[in-house]
């Protein structure tokens, strides 16, 4: 049995993996998938987000530790939520087996116009000062997030529901991008197995982020040819393909 940890990007929850995790165990002999939402997110939503990615990685740590799951952990995290698992595998190593990275961006390796494609900068702001009826944001952000052909609404009208019932309040967003915008990865190597997996067609972030991350760390790295930010969402058969032979190499014996 092996233990993963999904963690979600900017203002996202668990419910925005759809029926990812379960395909994922489907496919995975052995693993079992948590879920676990930052404060702020999902059924956290009164909460305060944390101001400094390293204040989310020890939450993330304490609710391991609440809900009972044993250490060391594999992390899949997307965005946001692959920074909050950089920082942990520097922070906390042996609390980590392995970790995906998925299309993630920092400092110092990328630009800033490589991190977040400025294009994107008026409707994030409208997303965070505008007040979007619930439809209208989550049109906005499949728009910078995916690029399936059409929408698929019913995707499309869980994410409203997911948005509806647990709000994110528009401070705990601007915490969350600051957050985000501010985080330098630690020095050094992580000192567990990385594999990074990003799209050609990331609308938010370039995928050149983390083709940087695989030369510095000279860590493996899987790139989709037109899927966009949310690679789980748009292939989530690709994400799986990459993910269950690079685990099993990485198995004793």
């Amino acid at each position: 049995m092996s233990d993963w940890v999904f963690l979600r990007g900017l203002t996202r929850e668990s419910a925005h993996w759809g029926d990812f995790p379960a395909r994922f165990e489907s496919a995975l002999p052995g693993a079992r998938v948590h879920l676990i939402d930052l404060p702020g997110n999902g059924l956290r939503c009164a909460e305060r987000s944390p101001a400094t990615v390293a204040d989310m990685v020890a939450d993330a740590r304490a609710q391991l530790q609440r809900l009972g799951i044993t250490t060391p952990v594999h992390l899949l995290a997307l965005s946001l939520g692959a920074m909050v698992a950089t920082q942990w595998l520097h922070s906390a190593p042996q609390d980590i087996a392995s970790a995906v990275l998925v299309n993630t961006s920092m400092r110092p390796f990328s630009p800033l116009h490589h991190r977040m494609r400025m294009h994107n900068l008026p409707t994030l702001l409208r997303l965070v000062f505008g007040s979007p009826s619930s439809e209208e944001a989550e049109r906005l952000i499949w728009r910078m997030t995916s690029r399936q052909a059409t929408v698929d609404e019913a995707v499309l009208a869980r994410w409203i529901a997911a948005r509806l019932q647990h709000p994110v309040q528009a401070v705990n967003a601007l915490r969350q991008l600051l957050a985000a915008a501010r985080f330098r990865a630690p020095a050094g190597l992580p000192q567990r197995p990385v594999l990074l997996l990003t799209s050609r067609g990331d609308r938010l972030v370039s995928n050149r982020c983390s083709e940087a991350l695989a030369q510095a760390w000279g860590c493996a790295l899987a790139l989709h040819p037109d899927a966009g930010h949310d690679l789980p969402l748009d292939d989530p058969d690709w994400v799986i393909a990459q993910v269950r032979p690079w685990v099993e190499r990485l198995q004793p014996g």
